[in-house]
C-alpha cells in the first residue's frame, strides 16, 4: 500500500520537456518578387537541340579540314571543301539523286517484305506453341548469320537483279524485328490480355487491338534496328556486285569512284549514306514515336 504513493510522487517530480517559444516570420510581399526571370540569350540558344548538334557537325568539319590540310594528299584524304564541291557537282548533274533513288527503291521493297514476314511469324508465335518453337528455332539459327554471307546464294537463286538484294534485305530485317516484336508481345501485362479475352478478341484482332498497341515501344525499337541493318546490308551488297537490273545504287557509286581514284566523290557518297540514315532515324522514326508512344505516355 505504501509503494503507490511513492510512485505517484516520483512521477510528479519528473522534469517537464522545454517549451519552444512561438514566433511569426514576416514574409516578403509577393509584389516585390519577380514571377520568373528570363534566361540570357546564350542560355536560350543552348537549349536548342538543333544548334548543339549543328555545332558538333561544324567542329567535325573543321577538324576534317585541318587534318586533310596537314595530310596534304587528296588521294588518301580529300579536304572537306573538295568533298563538298564534288557532292554539289554530282547533285546538280543528277548522278547522286539517281543513285540514291535506286538504293531506296530496293531498300523499301526488302524492308516492307521483312516487316510483313516478321509480323506473321510473331503472330503465330504468340498464338500457338508450334509457332513459338518455329520462331525460336529460326532466330537462333539465322539471326547470327551475317546477311552479306547469303549474297552468293542469292546470286545463284535470283541472279544479278533486285531479287538478290531484296532477299538479303529480308534476312537482315526479319530476325531482329521478330525478336523485338516477340519480346514486346510477351511483356504485355496480363490485365490487358484478360481484358481482350473478355471482349471476345481472338486471333488477328487480338494481336492488332491488344498486343500491338501495348508492345509498340518494342516494335518501334525493332523497326529502327531492322532499318539500320537493312541500310548497311544494302550498301555492302551494292559494293560487292553493284548494279541491279542495270541500275546502280549508292554503293555502286562509291565502288566506281574508288576504282577511278576519285576519293572526293567516295567521301561524297559516304556523306549521302550518312545523311539518308540520319534523316530516317531523326525524322521518320522520331515523328512516329511522338505521334504514338510519347503522346500516349508509354515512354519518356
Amino acid at each position: 500500500m505504501s509503494e503507490a504513493p511513492m510512485f505517484v510522487a516520483a512521477a510528479t517530480t519528473r522534469p517537464m520537456p522545454p517549451i519552444r517559444p512561438e514566433y511569426e516570420r514576416a514574409l516578403e510581399p509577393l509584389a516585390t518578387l519577380a514571377s520568373e526571370e528570363p534566361l540570357a540569350l546564350h542560355q536560350r540558344l543552348w537549349q536548342q537541340t538543333w544548334l548543339r548538334k549543328g555545332l558538333i557537325l561544324i567542329a567535325l568539319a573543321l577538324l576534317w579540314e585541318v587534318v586533310a590540310t596537314l595530310q596534304a594528299n587528296d588521294l588518301l584524304l580529300p579536304s572537306f571543301t573538295a568533298t563538298m564541291r564534288a557532292f554539289f557537282e554530282d547533285m546538280s548533274n543528277g548522278i547522286i539523286p539517281g543513285r540514291a533513288l535506286n538504293s531506296l527503291d530496293v531498300l523499301v521493297k526488302g524492308y516492307v517484305a521483312g516487316v510483313v514476314l516478321a509480323f506473321v511469324l510473331t503472330s503465330l508465335a504468340v498464338s500457338t506453341q508450334i509457332g513459338r518453337d518455329l520462331l525460336s528455332t529460326l532466330t537462333s539459327m539465322l539471326n547470327p548469320l551475317p546477311p552479306i554471307a547469303l549474297l552468293p546464294l542469292a546470286l545463284l537463286w535470283f541472279g544479278l537483279g533486285q531479287g538478290s538484294l531484296v532477299f538479303v534485305l529480308i534476312h537482315s530485317v526479319l530476325w531482329p524485328l521478330a525478336l523485338n516484336m516477340y519480346t514486346g508481345f510477351t511483356s504485355v501485362p496480363e490485365t490487358l490480355r484478360m481484358a481482350g479475352r473478355n471482349y471476345g478478341l481472338r486471333g488477328l484482332r487480338y494481336v492488332l487491338l491488344i498486343l500491338v498497341p501495348a508492345a509498340l515501344p518494342a516494335i518501334i525499337a525493332g523497326l529502327r534496328i531492322g532499318w539500320a541493318f537493312a541500310w548497311r546490308t544494302l550498301i555492302a551488297a551494292e559494293l560487292v556486285f553493284g548494279a541491279s537490273s542495270g541500275r546502280g545504287g549508292l554503293g555502286w557509286y562509291i565502288f566506281q569512284n574508288r576504282n577511278e581514284l576519285y576519293t572526293d566523290r567516295v567521301f561524297a557518297g559516304l556523306i549521302v549514306v550518312i545523311m539518308l540514315g540520319f534523316l530516317v532515324e531523326n525524322v521518320l522514326f522520331r515523328k512516329l514515336e511522338q505521334w504514338t508512344v510519347i503522346k500516349w505516355g508509354m515512354t519518356r
